[in-house]
């Protein structure tokens, strides 16, 4: 199915009554914020960032060692960022899906495979420890084929996956419709295990809990200003304040990154995504969709989607949008012209929905690296840490993304710090104005890729052999 990007007036009509407001955070319970830091403080540890990175790294670090001084500063409230703006699959992935893994790393990957799953496990068992109510299911995920060319590319990857153990199947048109139910699906792929879901805010605001619980400091609406080296730590500066710390661990995903070298391998580029009002019985018996799996199409340009506790389907993905000299801020999470592109695909998929409304619609910076996984790196004679360029798939790699971390700034050889991909870094991106064309460039080509069954041209082989194999 090619999907269309004219606005249909079904799809206009069912955006009539959206707000532009993120779903997870639109909540009466959301924790207060923790007050601003003023004056002068020390730590042993320093986290930026309360997202789910700096959230896992604190909490991580004081489970390890108790009496660890840590503190957690946030610019603005915890989950104000990604983590609370995301779709909430907790992949079990480190490497944005198998096939990238494997075709850059495939000594490794059998390590990252079950590294990733016991990471997995390690978040559920998080949440049933500290009693979190984030809507934890494990799912499953399902990868759809929405034209024929996708079938074959599935099967490639099943075999390759089961060859290394994993727990996944193909499944015919008439089985993936058994369980959601769309006229365009051809197939898919179900991974039972690797997935699932979560509502992103209320596990962010779990995981402050327990911060806080054993013992951490936090000080939210306290943006980090600079960085600077002093005798045997690094001196953090705030806007009223100022920390003296042994050790810095930085987690500030998409947002201007506080070491400048970062700038050459980060660019952050906005997804959208919309949420249905709840469907009603009739809704739901017209598309099947009992379970709770996760959904993803498989074209270069893809939508997820999935069910909420209370019935809705979030919908989001497909444009990825760069704006010029990695812009960033508020006035990019909301376009309009992606709401009504979502708004029609989501009915080109579902026409039995024709007539439903959506509710909240909103948009969010992904940390893209050329790679599409995390990388790690220190600075400042080791003493501060850094992992970014998660690409999207966070909310799971995070917290071996934090534990990482803590390895490099404390000094620790680990299975972790052994990886090939914890040791590397991947290529940089061009300064501007070349780093504008590049992407648009790559757009339009993986665009023309999925309107001719998958080829991908010159310019895509060309980036395919450089280690740069751009998707979404």
């Amino acid at each position: 199915m090619q999907f269309s990007s004219t606005p249909t007036p079904e799809a206009l009509a069912s955006l009539s009554h959206v707000r532009p407001a993120v779903f997870w955070l639109d909540r009466d319970d959301r924790p207060a914020a923790a007050d601003e830091l003023i004056g002068s403080t020390r730590a042993d540890l320093v986290v930026v960032g309360g997202g789910f990175t700096g959230l896992w790294t604190a909490l991580l670090a004081k489970q390890a060692d108790p009496s660890r001084d840590v503190l957690l500063v946030e610019g603005a409230r915890v989950a104000e960022g990604a983590t609370g703006r995301n779709g909430g699959f907790v992949a079990s992935s480190l490497t944005h899906g198998f096939a990238n893994g494997m075709s850059r790393w495939p000594d490794d990957m059998a390590t990252l495979l079950r590294l990733g799953h016991e990471n997995l496990d390690a978040i559920e068992g998080t949440v049933a420890e500290f009693g979190i109510d984030c809507d934890f299911v494990r799912s499953g995920e399902l990868d759809v084929a929405v034209e024929d060319y996708q079938l074959v590319g599935l099967a490639e990857d099943a075999e390759e996956q089961q060859a290394l153990g994993q727990d996944v199947r193909l499944l015919s048109a008439d089985e993936v419709r058994a369980m959601v139910d769309s006229p365009s699906y051809l197939g898919a792929l179900f991974d039972a295990q690797g997935v699932a879901l979560v509502d992103p805010a209320r596990l962010a605001w779990g995981l402050r809990r327990a911060c806080l619980e054993v013992g951490v400091r936090l000080h939210e609406r306290t943006p980090v200003t600079g960085l600077a080296k002093r005798d045997a730590g690094v001196l953090v500066s705030t806007r009223r304040g100022v920390i003296e710390a042994e050790r810095v661990a930085l987690a500030t995903n998409a947002y201007p990154p506080l070491l400048k070298r970062l700038t050459h391998y980060i660019v952050p580029v906005y997804d959208y995504v919309l949420m249905t009002e709840p469907l009603t019985a009739e809704q739901r018996a017209a598309i099947g969709w009992s379970g709770r799996q996760g959904v993803g199409d498989t074209g270069n340009q893809f939508h997820y989607y999935r069910t909420t506790d209370d019935g809705r389907i979030l919908w989001g993905g497909y444009d990825a949008v760069y704006h010029r000299g990695n812009g960033f801020g508020p006035r990019f999470e909301h376009s309009r012209e992606s709401y009504e592109r979502l708004a029609t695909h989501f009915l080109q998929t579902f026409p039995q929905l024709e007539g439903i409304h959506f509710s909240h619609a909103w948009g969010g910076a992904i940390d893209t690296c050329s790679r599409f996984t995390a990388f790690w790196g220190t600075a400042m004679d080791g003493r501060v840490g850094y992992v970014v360029g998660y690409t999207g798939l966070g909310v799971g790699a995070s917290r071996f993304g934090a534990l990482t971390m803590l390895d490099l700034i404390d000094g620790r050889d680990t299975e972790r710090t052994r990886l090939e991909m914890v040791r590397s870094k991947p290529i940089p991106f061009p300064p501007e104005p070349f780093r504008s064309a590049a992407i648009s460039v790559t757009t339009r080509e993986l665009q023309r890729a999925d309107a001719n069954e998958g080829r991908r041209g010159p310019w895509l082989g060309l980036l395919d052999r450089l280690g740069l194999g751009f998707d979404s």
